[in-house]
């Protein structure tokens, strides 16, 4: 795997945007560490708002917070910098640049110790919720030929500046012009790596069990080429509308079994989901030769799926893929906020 100050290095968001800086990769206007208010409402003056305030050692969406103006930045610092010291023991904040109505691109990468390092091509994660993933998708229904193949050299050069082994993710924020920006390492195999696996025909997790073997990665980047659609749907134990978890047990559970469907989950019938961890139920991955034929797939999934006992966001689901901005690939990281408003 990686080196341990290379993952201490990508870990730091701010040290993060300082290497991919030096890598010749954009990176999003940004502060250094900030552990005064009035030091960040001086810089973002400066950088102009909107601006979104970030732990520095932060994930997951957690210290995450959006301020319009002097105001809302300073109610926010204090509360963000106690939940960043509460979950990551670390109070350092940073202010960045707020990228209006944009979308979240990452690129999959993996490196071997033999100096191999290969993309595996995008996934779009734009439908979320408090800054948080709900549903991604590959490729991206967004992107132009020539920024796909963009986006994946600047995840190239970003790992290969740090000499990278192991899987890993290099995530991007792009903008309605297509213009992208670093956003952070992720040195690790996330969750939404099935649908990279099911585009590209191979097993990341035996990939990454042969890096940490020492061998050499089987494919070169001119031999990987995604084919079809595959989308991700992470199903929660908790409200479709407010998004507030529901744990409990669940009565009945039922999976269909359908062709393209592919359920990762540790749940069944009778289990109990608990409030102390990620309210994740399952991983559903659903894939076609189309995107229009894994939208079928995911239609037709929902209609014969049943959850009962708990709250669950398959309502959720079922309403998103109907919704024709979806369908067309028209969405940014806040559409899912704006669907559930028009409701």
């Amino acid at each position: 795997g990686p080196t341990a100050d290379v993952v201490e290095a990508m870990g730091d968001k701010i040290t993060a945007r300082k290497t991919m800086q030096e890598a010749g990769v954009p990176v999003v206007p940004g502060s250094g560490e900030i552990v005064d208010v009035a030091e960040a409402i001086a810089f973002a003056n400066e950088i102009n708002y909107p601006i979104m305030l970030k732990a520095a050692a932060g994930g997951g969406g957690i210290g995450m917070q959006r301020c319009e103006n002097d105001q809302e930045l300073e109610k926010a610092f204090v509360s963000s910098q106690n939940r960043a010291k509460a979950y990551f023991g670390n109070g350092a904040m940073f202010v960045e640049k707020f990228i209006d109505d944009a979308r979240h691109i990452e690129v999959q990468i993996v490196g071997d110790n033999h100096g191999n390092i290969v993309h595996l091509y995008e996934r779009d994660c734009s439908i979320q919720r408090r800054n948080q993933k709900v549903l991604e998708e590959a490729p991206s229904p967004f992107l132009s030929k020539r920024t796909r193949i963009q986006i994946g050299e600047a995840a190239l050069l970003a790992a290969k500046h740090v000499q990278y082994t192991n899987a890993g993710t290099v995530e991007f924020v792009m903008d309605q012009d297509e213009n992208f920006y670093f956003l952070e390492m992720n040195t690790r195999l996330q969750v939404e790596h099935p649908i990279t696996e099911e585009t590209i025909g191979v097993d990341l997790v035996e990939w990454q069990i042969n890096v940490a073997e020492g061998k050499a990665l089987p494919l070169k980047q001119e031999d990987i080429q995604p084919t079809g659609h595959s989308i991700e749907l992470r199903l929660y134990a908790e409200d479709p509308t407010s998004f507030m978890p529901s744990p409990g047990k669940i009565e009945t559970l039922h999976f269909p079994k359908m062709e393209g469907v592919r359920i990762d989950s540790g749940y069944e019938s009778g289990s109990t989901v608990s409030p102390f961890y990620d309210p994740m139920i399952a991983k559903i991955i659903v894939s076609g030769s189309s995107r229009e034929e894994a939208i079928k797939r995911c239609e037709d999934f929902f209609t014969s799926f049943s959850l009962t006992g708990i709250k669950h966001n398959g309502p959720l689901f079922a309403q998103l893929l109907k919704e024709e901005n979806f369908q067309q690939g028209k969405y940014s990281t806040s559409y899912l906020a704006k669907i559930l408003v028009k409701k």
